[in-house]
């Protein structure tokens, strides 16, 4: 057996307490044999990727200081820790390649600040349960953040995204002889366990044709926390699609270069640029911003003066201000027909934020109380905005999917194309005499289906992708 093998049995081997040592004796190969390096990382990510209980976590938090200490200073090291549970992971001033974190669990406080990524990271479906920084992380390729979620503050002050940063809604498509699909069944996700909200069974794979499509949720990553992309700079697409936020977002100073679509009406675009890239379609900025004229240093990110009333009411945290901001919403699209679908997104994206308190209290203190009522606020809007008549907004669609709704009432609405997949239905929800051109409950059969948690009335035939836990009426 040559050494290195039999320094790989010894971690496999390891009795509880003794791992470190054995990672240890790893990682001495490693440094006295730069071939040795890679098949090293293997071996330790390995053990790291296998299921741990809560007696091995201050082992396992040993055992990756040890690899990432010495993955400042190794480069072109490929490392696989999709699906692990890491603890206090630190991976400062590392260099990695092609790394995979999709679908771990990162416990503790994360860091990857200043760490140089080369080619695509990817990070689908991780939760990150702590506070998260990447602070002056460079990505060299593509960053795949797609509905990731991150529980605490997520930190990308000064980040470099060389590539695509991917936090949105997407999809995938590969052909279907590509190698990555003959494990696609093992993807592990973690437990879709947020509050008020139901697992609607992500990811999905389907085969079309000859290509197969791979759909990464409903909808976006989830900063539960405060989300800092302050001064970071996007050279390739930076792709926010229906991501949520559920604190305060600032991308302030930030450069963009190419294509940006960021539909969330709270976030904080103050003297950010954008280089006016079109290569990979149009812009979509949050209504209340725009771009000024070119510059030698591309276009700036303004306040959009033509809807200079709305001010960035719904970035503020007072519920007094929100609902001021949603009553010159529901104003301008009287007066500016043409801003009416963005108005409508802009409501969809402040339902998209996740609800940070259980809805099955009834002991709700007053600042939980008044964010219901602001809610709901969008919600009446939303419905008497759908509704024939003279107020009607006509031939809007609707993207409420990741959305938590709270006695939704749309009887009686009618609208194009209306996006409920993973949509959390709670009260009583009533589409009795709705009529939609196009509805989505699901992306596609059973997976990221909606829930209703409570009775509903259905316009007909209740959607056989509905999980329904209440009274159907």
């Amino acid at each position: 057996m040559t050494e290195f093998h039999a320094a790989t049995a010894r971690l496999t081997d390891a009795a509880p307490g003794l791992r470190p040592a054995a990672v240890e004796g790893l990682i001495a190969l490693g440094v006295a044999d730069p071939d040795a390096r890679q098949p090293v990382t293997n071996a330790v990510c390995a053990w790291l990727r296998t299921p741990a209980d809560a007696s091995e976590t201050g082992e396992r938090r040993a055992a990756l200081r040890l690899l990432t200490h010495h993955l400042r200073t190794w480069d072109g090291v490929f490392v696989d820790l999709s699906g692990a549970t890491l603890f206090d992971a630190d991976f400062h001033g590392c260099r990695l390649d092609d790394p995979d974190f999709a679908d771990t669990r990162f416990h503790g406080t994360t860091t990857f600040d200043r760490a140089v990524v080369d080619n695509e990271a990817a990070f689908h479906r991780a939760v990150f349960y702590g506070d998260a920084s990447f602070v002056g992380a460079r990505f060299t390729g593509d960053a795949e953040f797609g509905r990731a979620r991150f529980r605490g503050r997520a930190d990308f002050t000064g980040t470099a995204f060389g590539g695509m940063a991917w936090f949105g809604r997407g999809a995938h498509t590969w052909w279907d002889d590509d190698e990555r699909w003959d494990t696609v069944e093992e993807i592990d996700p973690a437990p879709w366990d947020e509050p008020n909200e139901d697992d609607p069974d992500w990811p999905v794979a389907v085969l079309v044709e000859d290509y197969q499509d791979f759909e990464e949720g409903g909808v976006g990553a989830l900063f539960a926390g405060e989300a800092s992309f302050r001064d970071a700079r996007f050279l390739g697409p930076t792709w926010f699609y229906h991501a949520r936020f559920g604190a305060t977002a600032t991308f302030t100073g930030a450069h963009f270069a190419g294509r940006v679509h960021l539909d969330q009406p709270t976030v904080d675009l103050t003297g950010a640029r954008w280089g006016g890239g079109t290569a990979d379609g149009g812009s979509v900025w949050p209504l209340g911003w725009t771009v000024g004229p070119a510059g030698s240093a591309g276009c700036a990110v303004i306040p959009d003066e033509a809807v200079a009333p709305y001010a960035r009411h719904l970035a503020d945290r007072d519920p007094a201000t929100r609902a001021e901001g949603l009553r010159i919403l529901d104003r301008l699209g009287d007066d500016r027909p043409e801003l009416r679908q963005k108005i409508f997104v802009t409501l969809c994206a402040l339902l998209r934020e996740p609800v940070p308190f259980g809805l099955r209290a009834t002991d709700r203190t007053p600042a939980q109380t008044a964010l219901l009522h602001t809610r709901q606020q969008a919600q009446r809007v939303l419905a008497e905005r759908l509704r024939p008549g003279p107020g009607q907004w006509k031939d809007v669609d609707v993207f409420l999917c990741g959305a938590t709704l709270v006695d939704l009432d749309l009887s009686d609405c009618e609208a194009g194309y209306v996006d409920f997949a993973g949509a959390q239905f709670h009260g009583t929800t009533r589409f009795d005499g709705s009529r939609f051109d196009r509805t989505a409950y699901t992306l596609d059969g059973p997976s990221g289906h909606a829930t209703v948690h409570g009775d509903v009335t259905f316009a007909a035939d209740p959607p056989a992708d509905v999980v329904v836990h209440g009274t159907i009426r």
